[in-house]
């Protein structure tokens, strides 16, 4: 019986010891939250690829995450609730966010926080932006050497200064290529209306557009699928959408959202905080690029015209607009 006893406590004592082990390495555990952008999780683009990030961070780092989405554009509100589930960081993904985001975080400066797509001069906010001008350059002559009608289409989500990013790098990549080429531009208005997506498409290929380049998230989906049925040549945006419209997609403009949410978390778990005030990633830091080119063959001349250019951009021999009036 005595002996029984002692077994008894020795497994008390192990299960004791693994307990206080899991407790400790529990509280060692960073947490992440994140406040998805208006088109939320499926969207096939922006908030697909950060959720992506995530996903590699928790399985190769350890750290846990969780989401909100606020479809309502009830931003405070969700941001209240991840700061009540005190995370370690909380990233607010898009432009539309930022004045929420920027409100929260004055009101818990002990709180870190993460923008993507926008810049806070706030304390406690980490700013990330992208440098969607340079890849989006590389489309441009992409679109222009693929033509056969000479005029190429861009459809924007939302009127706002990122966006621009996309379309100024378009229209100038296209025009380094072919002065004369013709570019049309519209916006949507929204990041996630299929229906207005594929009628802007319907539109322009009408028009004789035969090459789309959208930034547009989910909107982007409808014109794409619109430009398949159709039968003219499309691009992604954010990550490879290829898959989406297999005969129809060339390139994608890839902006490695997945990539600057793991680096923050990597730095979270490396240095359990997050110092530097700022980051912007182009070309030079594989922040945005393309993926391959499927569809067309290019000629070696032109495939040779895209590196030229990319090496030009990134020694700063090509200098691509990033707002109208800024250069970069």
């Amino acid at each position: 019986m005595k002996k029984l006893m002692i077994g008894f406590c020795l497994i008390a004592l192990l299960l004791a010891g693994c307990s206080n082990s899991q407790q400790e390495k529990a509280q060692d555990d960073y947490r992440i939250g994140i406040l998805l952008s208006d088109a939320g999780l499926g969207d096939e683009s922006f908030n697909d690829s950060a959720f992506k990030g995530l996903e590699k961070a928790r399985d190769e780092l350890g750290i846990l995450f969780d989401y909100k989405e606020a479809p309502d554009g009830n931003y405070e509100e969700k941001l209240e609730e991840l700061v009540a589930e005190k995370y370690n960081i909380i990233i607010g993904l898009g432009f539309s966010v930022q004045e929420a985001l920027e409100k929260t975080a004055k009101k818990y400066p002990d709180q870190q926080f993460v923008l993507i797509d926008g810049q806070s001069d706030v304390a406690n906010i980490t700013s990330i932006t992208f440098k969607e001008q340079e890849g989006s350059f590389l489309l441009g002559m992409v679109a222009a050497m693929t033509s056969k009608t000479g005029k190429i289409g861009f459809i924007g989500g939302a009127d706002v200064p990122v966006i621009h990013h996309f379309e100024n790098g378009f229209i100038e990549g296209a025009k380094y290529y072919n002065p004369n080429i013709e570019i049309i531009s519209e916006y949507a208005g929204s990041f996630d209306d299929t229906d207005a997506g594929a009628a802007i498409a319907e539109r322009y290929i009408k028009n004789k557009v035969d090459f789309i380049y959208h930034a547009a998230g989910f909107t982007g989906f409808g014109a794409i699928k619109k430009a398949e049925e159709m039968g003219i040549y499309a691009a992604g945006v954010d990550i490879d959408q290829f898959y989406i419209a297999e005969k129809t997609v060339v390139t994608s403009m890839l902006k490695n959202v997945d990539q600057a949410v793991f680096k923050m978390a990597k730095t979270l778990d490396e240095e359990g905080e997050i110092s530097e005030k700022s980051f912007s990633f182009g070309l030079a830091d594989t922040g945005v690029g393309l993926a391959d080119i499927r569809v067309i063959k290019l000629t070696p001349e032109q495939q040779a015209a895209i590196e030229k250019a990319k090496e030009d951009i990134v020694s700063g021999k090509i200098k691509v607009t990033a707002e109208k009036g800024n250069s970069q």
